[in-house]
């Protein structure tokens, strides 16, 4: 099977997918109806350790929270080629991305935390990365992790 437009694009940013994150409590990492596939909010992991722990505008500035953010879409994308049983040549288009943000209430720039995954869907996928979002501040997230990001893509079925 070749790279998927998708994989040649990591490889040309020097990234790679990690292994895929096994769920810490009772959920499975996705989900597929149809041609949709729900993918499961991913923490900033890097197979098995979180490296960025702690709250944004206290242990972190925005520009280490883009990066922890992009560790959670590589895990999105880990998770979503299981769902395409290892094709991502299958995915037609990113629908919707979720990012929650562990940080101090007064912290006003979680938008642009959040950019650091939509960044890298909309730079991998072209227009089809093109996605609504949500981005809000949170008091904690699982494992102590600063961002944690969930999407919604469309594939072909």
């Amino acid at each position: 099977m070749s790279l998927s437009a998708i994989e040649r694009g990591l490889a040309e940013r020097g990234l790679e997918l990690p292994t895929p994150p096994t769920p810490v409590a009772n959920f499975v990492p996705w989900r597929r109806q149809g041609n949709t596939v729900y993918l499961a909010g991913q923490v900033n992991e890097w197979n098995g350790t979180v490296p960025y722990i702690g709250k944004l505008g206290r242990e972190f500035d925005v520009e280490t929270g883009k990066k922890a953010a992009e560790l959670c879409a590589l895990n999105l994308l880990a998770c979503l080629k299981l769902a395409c049983d290892g094709d991502l040549s299958r995915v037609r288009g990113l629908l919707r991305v979720g990012g929650f943000v562990n940080c101090d209430p007064d912290f006003l720039q979680v938008p642009f935390v959040i950019n650091g995954a939509s960044d890298l869907f909309v730079g991998l996928m072209g227009e089809a990365g093109r996605h609504a979002r949500t981005a809000v501040g949170v008091a904690s997230l699982p494992r102590g992790a600063a961002v944690e990001v969930d999407a919604v893509f469309e594939v072909a079925v």
